[in-house]
């Protein structure tokens, strides 16, 4: 595979690139064939990268302060932004988004760095007005040895928001990439050494969930896990974690919805209406795969989708087209099985798979369905695929109704001229973030980001991702 400048096939742990006993296949979704070989990381190697994070923490980068934490950081954006192509193109081949949005991810993931940089130094205590002759203040303090599992939909982002805040609060980091996109993980890694991060502060151990990232959430050395994933894995992680009474932030999935009123300025919504519902062909947690409008412009938002939809196109990575390839044959599965129940909906557009694609490559076309139930399948369920449903409404108190009417709460959108409303509607609306005449999808590495329901809890991303990352001591001096 080109545009690699490390050994993919080799861990990171306590400083040291080393062979594994076992490998995984890398493939590429956009042709469906071998690329390269991962490690296959054991519960051996999750418990040496346990062991190197808490040397690291009792040596070096346990003494070193906020301040020279950032400039590591900081700097470590700056080359990620120097290897930025490279790196689009590594993601690209591993996860199968376009280009562009490949290219996207690795700005982000600089910006992380450099806004967890700037904020290493900025994390302060309080002092506490109490009884006379005490002094009383608090301290935030790392938790200590953090575990991260990341996904493959977006593992630089959530690199950068997860394992950037950790670092920055002074965590030393063992990180367990999801098997399906390891690449960009290891190569972050190798940039962070040559920015000067002391061995240990940050590990890598690729392998299966079943094995080392079971493993990582249950060890007992492990003082904090963050995991972003599906509910079913996460309320593993949750129980995992549990029997060492240990933090745990999940960011799970999502049902998102965008409340489209009569008043909205519909030009300006239609590109964020579509772009939230395909981008990164539906993997995203916070994809809008629900669209609820309001009845006096259901006609006109129809209208204007569908002509959107129609100039959508699915190809290869490399081709830089709206939509890329799903992830896996079982993802396209999943996508192709939520689109067979939906048969009794009317399909109101479809996008276009691009002239010869490769035979292996895990394609599916973006479907835009109408549905006037909203207890349907295709309305409650995460899909994680290129497929919205578009739901009527008459009332806004039926808007809300429908919008917090599944176990979801992490994305919502309103669109409406009316201030009053807008006010209304995102105190009543349940969901992490809530977006007016915009849809952000989670975007903003200053936004704290997070859900209620089954979309998880704990907020990622911003200043609050550095309070979730640290512990609170309070400490009260009497001096008479």
């Amino acid at each position: 595979m080109q545009n690699l400048w490390f050994d993919p096939t080799e861990m990171l742990i306590g400083g040291v690139w080393k062979a594994p006993a076992g490998t995984l296949p890398v493939i590429d979704p956009s042709t469906g064939a071998e690329v390269a070989q991962i490690a296959a990381g054991t519960a051996a190697d999750i418990d040496a990268a346990v062991i190197a994070a808490r040397a690291a923490l009792d040596g070096d980068w346990g003494r070193m302060t906020a301040l020279e934490r950032g400039r590591i950081l900081t700097r470590l954006g700056q080359m990620v932004l120097e290897r930025i192509d490279d790196l689009a193109a590594i993601e690209a081949a591993d996860v199968g988004k376009p280009l562009t949005q490949a290219r996207n991810d690795a700005i982000a993931l600089a910006r992380y760095c450099e806004f967890y940089g700037g904020a290493a130094d900025k994390v302060h205590g309080q002092t506490i007005p109490y009884l006379d002759g005490y002094t009383v203040y608090t301290l935030r303090e790392p938790h200590g040895v953090t575990g991260h599992i990341v996904p493959w939909n977006y593992p630089m982002q959530i690199i950068g928001r997860s394992v950037g805040a950790a670092l920055a609060m002074g965590n030393a980091a063992v990180l367990k990439p999801a098997e399906e996109a390891c690449l960009t993980a290891l190569a972050f890694a190798r940039l962070a050494a040559d920015a000067g991060l002391p061995p240990g502060a940050l590990n890598v151990v690729p392998g299966l969930g079943a094995q080392a990232g079971a493993a990582l959430t249950a060890h007992p050395g492990v003082q904090h896990v963050s995991f972003t994933g599906s509910v079913a894995t996460g309320r593993l992680v949750q129980a995992a974690a549990a029997q060492n009474v240990v933090p745990v932030t999940l960011e799970l999935g999502g049902k998102s919805p965008q409340v489209v009123f009569a008043d909205a300025d519909l030009d300006a919504a239609l590109p964020f209406l579509v772009n939230a519902g395909i981008q990164n062909a539906g993997q995203t947690c916070s994809a809008s795969s629900r669209i609820l409008v309001e009845r006096p412009l259901y006609d006109a938002l129809v209208a204007g989708m569908s002509a959107a939809y129609g100039r959508l196109h699915v190809g290869p990575a490399v081709a830089d087209l709206q939509v890329g390839p799903l992830i896996s044959a079982r993802q396209k599965e999943i996508v192709t099985g939520f689109i067979d129940a939906g048969r009794d909906l009317p399909v109101l557009a479809t996008g276009t798979l691009a002239d010869d694609l490769p035979t292996g490559g895990h394609y599916v076309a973006p479907h835009l369905l109408a549905c006037d139930d909203p207890g349907h399948k295709l309305a409650q369920d995460e899909i994680f695929g290129p497929v919205q449903v578009i739901i009527p409404f008459d009332t806004e108190d039926q808007a809300v109704q429908i919008a917090n009417g599944t176990a979801y709460g992490l994305v919502a959108a309103i669109w409406s001229r009316d201030g009053g409303r807008q006010a209304r509607m995102a105190k009543r609306l349940h969901a992490g973030q809530v977006f007016i005449n915009n849809y952000g999808a989670g975007g903003g590495v200053e936004l704290p980001f997070g859900g209620t329901g089954l979309s998880g809890h704990g907020r990622e991303k911003g200043f609050e991702a550095l309070y979730g990352f640290s512990s609170l001591k309070t400490v009260a001096q009497y001096h008479g």
